[in-house]
């Protein structure tokens, strides 16, 4: 299976959770503590369809408990007595969640950009085949790559500040169980949408240092060795792109290099089906966890 080499921070769990089910909320985080990996890893589309299954579970979770703390609830009470949320806290999180939403949106118009032109490309292959004309849809399709890394880039700096704000609260407010748990969930959101950038756009080895999407992903160096030949989905499909560009320059076209690349257009045509599904359900899950959200902590 195809990967990307990147490096995270730790995550770790809060000390103390809230008072609602807190057995069930501290499943759920630990269940994406126990996804680990180390220092520098290797980022698959199934580790993507993982995250995307737990951040599920971990949403379902925090749904329930902020329907329970409802105004009219008595717990709601009690939250409110333990947790006088200041209004630039309450704004903070509700500019969190509607930021999550913006990215999750982009990240899910950039996947289905990426489907169509994979199946633009797909149809001239089948009709083109060897012939040298195929050359003018690879480049409109490399030119389409780059405007996705561009798509991407911008996509990481904006989760880079989201990060740094949520990162910030967490390291100073200890005692705000609730919301911290609010916290680690957007936190493991931004994680996971870090994956899937990072696996839309895999880095490209430049002699003369790393490309933007490269910096913005990593703490530390990547990895390079004898690792760098395993190739993501998308990177297979960049690798069989280039070979066919080499061959047709040098007039010696074969059937299996077209081959080759119809065969990662159709392993990356699969993958993305199945990261738009992901990410449909997952967007529907953070806009209702934003609307009841919205209601709790303005109601308060």
């Amino acid at each position: 299976m195809g990967v990307s080499r990147i490096h995270f921070r730790s995550i770790s769990l809060p000390s103390r959770l809230h008072p609602i089910n807190p057995t069930k909320n501290k499943l759920e985080l630990q269940n994406f503590q126990s996804w680990e990996f180390p220092k520098t890893f290797l980022i698959t589309s199934e580790f993507i369809q993982s995250g995307l299954v737990k951040l599920a579970g971990l949403y379902n979770s925090l749904e329930k408990v902020v329907t329970q703390c409802s105004p009219n609830t008595q717990q709601s009470q009690r939250i409110d007595q333990q947790h006088q949320l200041e209004k630039s806290m309450q704004e903070s999180i509700l500019e969190g969640s509607i930021e999550l939403l913006d990215i999750c949106n982009i990240i899910r118009e950039s996947i289905q950009m990426i489907k169509e032109n994979v199946e633009a490309l797909q149809s001239a292959l089948r009709r083109k085949g060897l012939d040298s004309s195929i050359q003018s849809d690879i480049t409109t399709y490399s030119c389409f790559r780059k405007k996705i890394n561009k798509i991407v880039a911008k996509s990481l700096k904006k989760l880079k500040i989201l990060e740094n704000k949520n990162g910030s609260y967490l390291s100073t407010n200890e005692d705000q169980s609730f919301i911290r748990v609010l916290r680690e969930a957007i936190g493991f959101t931004i994680f996971v949408f870090k994956c899937i950038l990072g696996f839309l756009s895999p880095p490209v080895a430049n002699p003369g240092g790393r490309n933007l999407v490269s910096k913005l992903m990593l703490t530390k160096s990547v990895v390079s060795g004898e690792d760098d030949s395993v190739l993501s989905e998308v990177g297979s499909v960049n690798f069989a792109l280039k070979t066919l560009q080499g061959r047709i320059r040098s007039n010696c076209v074969k059937t299996l290099d077209v081959q080759m690349l119809q065969r990662s257009l159709k392993n990356l045509d699969v993958c993305i089906e199945e990261l738009e599904g992901g990410l449909g359900r997952l967007f529907r899950q953070l806009l209702r966890s934003r609307v009841k959200l919205l209601n709790i902590l303005t109601d308060h």
